[in-house]
């Protein structure tokens, strides 16, 4: 039997299903910073004018999410990178990372960024190997000794 096909594509975040893979994203996060270190966006704010959200499906199941939001001209915030833990371990974050770039070059986004919380070493490790970059804080956030800051030029 052939292996099941994941796909990757544009959804409206609002969906229950959608919602229901937050709330997982939102319970994690909670269960490891204390919410002045979350950073978290609601559904509306994903479901903007401007902001894409994408969701990586197996045989119809929402696996994974990843999101940005512009910013700035031509650079973009990534939100909301969360893989069910049932489906972490086989290159899904990778693959959505990469949906998600290829969408903003289409956009036009020159450079995407991200904050992203200190306990989440495998996070860290796919952006970096990915070409991320440690940066200041951007946009209107502070400096957070648990909060790790990165961006990365997507144009040469």
């Amino acid at each position: 039997m052939p292996e099941p096909q994941i796909s990757i594509a544009p959804e409206d975040p609002r969906q229950p299903e959608l919602r229901r893979l937050i709330a997982l994203s939102d319970a994690y996060m909670q269960a490891l910073y204390p919410a002045e270190s979350n950073h978290l966006i609601d559904v509306d704010t994903l479901a903007a004018p401007g902001a894409v959200f994408l969701v990586a499906r197996r045989d119809g199941e929402a696996l994974g999410s990843i999101a940005f939001r512009i910013i700035a001209p031509d650079h973009a915030e990534m939100k909301r990178m969360f893989v069910r833990s049932e489906a972490r371990g086989f290159g899904l974050g990778r693959r959505l990372l990469h949906a998600l770039e290829d969408v903003a070059r289409r956009q036009g986004i020159d450079r995407i960024s991200l904050e992203t919380g200190i306990r989440q070493p495998e996070a860290i490790g796919l952006y970096r190997a990915s070409g991320y970059r440690d940066c200041p804080p951007f946009g209107s956030y502070a400096a957070d000794p648990l909060s790790l800051f990165m961006t990365k030029r997507l144009r040469s």
